[in-house]
């Protein structure tokens, strides 16, 4: 049986003219899918009897099940979703007044183990899926209530949950296809937003395949802070994350790159780390995005004072760049930034050598 929330509208156009079947009946199929939130073929009514049979029999439309949610006292919402072999992601929903954002998962857990990261300690599992990526707001939409063809509420999504969304590319591509698809749910290319720790060679290939808004975990202002703290820094360094910014804002849907930077105690957020971050992005259209850091048990890292986060934000802002601090939200139930766990069955038994490294000490 193949599950149908793997394809994007060309791969099931592809599909369904192996099936002897015409295109309109893909997007016919493609909009009760996504658009009307049914899996039920039965239920897609304006198909032929004989359609809805012959599918029944090769296809289904299976998202992840849901095993847990929570609900945040800020209104947040944060779901776990299994994945199969004991693995589980999580996405959260985070409503504002004027925008519903989702952050959605890529990967069972994380392989590039940042430093600062509560995903990173669980280790990496594998790639998800097309069906998993997309069946997290193909879940999300229906459990908030959304009616088929009513008001939208999901209106931005991010690609900010568990896992480095560019090194499971080509998933991440055709998932991003379906969420742009005006057959789908037809999100602006600006509403769409890939996270990257700085994997360049896959920032160069999205600025042509599927071009949409780019933020960049940054964290550091320097190589030797950085190799710390986001450690794929050793393979592609600022200088060349810089020149990749560059190069992907000639194709992006906007005209800037937002820089994530989580602020850590006495780590990153001294004065003299402003104003190297003013140098390093002297020639970068950006903005910067500055996160107090979520504590996680044994992190070994404290959120920097509001006092530091406030002296840091003015060098910026005296330099003329564009600055926020984002809110934290849904930390009541370990859903912001830098919390999602997951279940995660580790390959990388990246655990098991942090509690064998910490015994020897």
């Amino acid at each position: 049986m193949v599950n149908l929330l793997d394809y994007d509208l060309d791969g099931l156009t592809e599909l369904f003219a192996q099936m002897g079947e015409k295109p309109f009946r893909a997007r016919q199929v493609f909009r009760w899918i996504h658009q009307a939130g049914v899996a039920d073929f039965a239920a897609m009514s304006d198909l032929a009897k004989s359609l809805r049979e012959k599918l029944a029999a090769v296809a289904v439309v299976s998202p992840p099940v849901c095993r847990t949610e929570q609900n945040a006292s800020d209104g947040v919402r944060k779901w776990m979703l299994e994945v199969g072999s004991g693995n589980s992601v999580e996405t959260v929903f985070i409503p504002e007044e004027t925008r519903g954002t989702l952050c959605v998962s890529s990967q069972v857990g994380c392989a590039l183990d940042c430093a600062f990261c509560s995903t990173a300690r669980q280790g990496f599992n594998r790639n998800l899926s097309v069906a998993e990526i997309i069946g997290q707001l193909w879940w999300a939409d229906r459990a908030l209530g959304r009616e088929p063809g009513g008001e939208r509420i999901i209106s931005n999504v991010v690609m900010m949950g568990m896992g480095e969304p560019l090194a499971n590319f080509d998933n991440v591509v055709s998932a991003l296809h379906v969420m742009l698809d005006d057959h789908a749910y037809g999100l602006s290319r600006r509403r769409v937003t890939v996270s990257t720790s700085g994997l360049v060679p896959a920032m160069d290939r999205l600025s042509q395949e599927c071009p949409v808004a780019l933020a960049v975990s940054l964290h550091a202002p320097n190589d030797a802070l950085r190799d710390q703290l986001v450690p794929i820094n050793r393979k592609y360094p600022l200088h060349e994350l810089m020149a990749a910014c560059r190069r992907y804002i000639e194709f992006a849907p906007r005209d800037f790159v937002t820089f994530e930077y989580v602020m850590l105690d006495g780590v990153n957020d001294r004065e003299e780390h402003a104003r190297q971050l003013v140098e390093l992005v002297r020639d970068v259209p950006c903005k910067f995005n500055l996160i107090p850091f979520n504590p996680f048990p044994d992190s070994g890292f404290d959120r920097a004072s509001n006092n530091s986060i406030a002296r840091f934000r003015a060098i910026l802002q005296d330099a003329g760049l564009v600055v926020t601090t984002r809110k934290t939200r849904g930390d009541d139930i370990d859903a912001a930034c830098g919390q999602l766990v997951g279940k995660v069955l580790d390959k990388t038994r990246r655990q098991e050598k942090r509690i064998t490294i910490h015994h020897t000490k």
